[in-house]
């Protein structure tokens, strides 16, 4: 029974269907901004666009929804509960995407993106919250790792998902199948999930419970150490993605129509290792998984550094693409890892917690992703010079959090989680 309303509970979803619905609502995410790629020559000629580069504010737009909303769901879920907050989200992303189908101009559209960014935060947010409602430790490492498996899978394959709509309906088609999507997300998670926030940990609504919040997130040193981390880590794989189509596409190796499949080959190496990470996380633990897969990262960083130089700046692409798959195979398996850690101690501010890691995070791997690929010169050697940086500065802001001591748990939770 539940204590305000004398009604009985709700049924909470067994172990692969919380999984299933997480990674749903955290694709939804991804879909919203990679199925539409494709389609941004053909938006530009409906609106009759001179410029290709006004296009890609068809993406900031939506980013710039996404990163700002972060900061606000968190501490509001906190308050208000988790589902309230995920069902208001998904309403502003189904709106903003039948708006973005509809848009008469240019410029609506790019409203209706920011209005979507909006809504696509909650489910990115409070999707990582719920989690940690109802997981701790080994078992939370793994719903992250199967949900990160997703969330790493999704941009692979909604381009050409997005590529096939704009072939059968054209672009506006592409919004229009984004909103039923989420509806039907929407709908599953209505029905389905409970609400998982624990009665002690809600908070009162007023800024200073939220600066307190911020407060116990900011001062817990494995909280901002391993987030930290986590940006420094995406800030290499934005680097990559900024400079990929040049690097594989158009300039250094110049596969022309073969880019996807060279990129995708890269893309799907996470989603692989995110299942490797939830098969031995429980085994192997967090600490032990991610540290020594990060020091084999640093390894082949060191390694495609030193192959980028041997071969003036393009190393043969066979040993290219074998390089980027390891490192992407064991970066995979340290961010899921961290993500976790990051969140471990904080259950009683996991909303909060959530949503200024994220917030964070997207931040420091945009800025520095962004330096990375603005440095593209023609060649992979400025790339493999931001892997090596960006790798050995993670694993000394690792060593820091740990206090040089790798390998062993030693942070507590700080609230009960339930385990499957």
């Amino acid at each position: 029974m539940t204590p305000s309303t004398g009604q009985p509970a709700r049924q909470a979803p067994g172990f692969a269907e919380t999984v299933a619905l997480i990674a749903a609502l955290m694709g939804l995410t991804a879909l919203a901004i990679d199925t539409m790629l494709p389609a941004l020559p053909a938006i530009g000629a409906s609106y009759g666009l001179t410029d290709a580069n006004e296009l890609q504010l068809v993406v900031y737009a939506y980013m710039i929804g996404f990163g700002i909303a972060q900061v606000i769901y968190g501490p509001l879920s906190d308050v208000y509960g988790r589902r309230p907050l995920v069902i208001v989200g998904l309403v502003i992303l189904i709106v903003g995407a039948i708006i973005s189908a509809l848009a008469a101009d240019f410029n609506h559209l790019l409203i209706a993106r920011v209005l979507q960014g909006v809504g696509a935060a909650a489910a990115r947010v409070i999707a990582v919250s719920i989690v940690r409602d109802r997981y701790a430790g080994r078992d939370m490492a793994r719903v992250m790792s199967f949900t990160m498996m997703v969330f790493m899978i999704v941009p692979v394959l909604a381009p050409t998902f997005g590529g096939l709509l704009l072939a059968l309906a054209g672009w506006r088609s592409i919004f229009a199948t984004m909103a039923a999507l989420s509806v039907a997300v929407g709908l599953w998670f209505f029905i389905r999930m409970p609400e998982t926030l624990h009665p002690e940990f809600r908070r009162a609504l007023s800024v200073r419970s939220i600066l307190d919040a911020a407060r116990i997130c900011v001062t817990n040193r494995a909280a901002v150490g391993y987030s930290l981390a986590i940006g420094v880590l995406f800030a290499m794989l934005m680097g990559f993605i900024g400079s990929a189509e040049q690097i594989l596409g158009s300039d250094g190796y110049r596969l022309g129509s073969l880019f996807p499949l060279a990129f995708a080959s890269v893309a799907i190496t996470g989603g692989i290792a995110a299942f490797v990470n939830s098969r031995l996380v429980r085994t192997w633990g967090m600490h032990r998984l991610s540290h020594g897969s990060h020091i084999i990262h640093v390894g082949l960083t060191a390694a495609f550094f030193i192959a980028a130089h041997l071969w003036d700046g393009l190393p043969p692409l066979w040993l290219f693409i074998a390089l980027m798959v390891l490192m992407q195979f064991f970066f995979s398996i340290a961010i899921s890892n961290y993500n976790a850690l990051a969140l471990d101690p904080l259950g009683e501010v996991a909303g909060t917690a959530s949503s200024l890691i994220g917030a964070f995070t997207t931040i420091i791997g945009t800025v520095g992703g962004a330096l990375i690929g603005q440095a593209f010169n023609g060649t992979v050697a400025p790339l493999s010079a931001g892997y090596l940086a960006a790798s050995a500065m993670t694993l000394l802001i690792v060593i820091w959090t740990e206090r040089g001591r790798l390998f062993q748990p030693h942070h507590q939770s700080m609230a009960p989680a339930v385990a499957e």
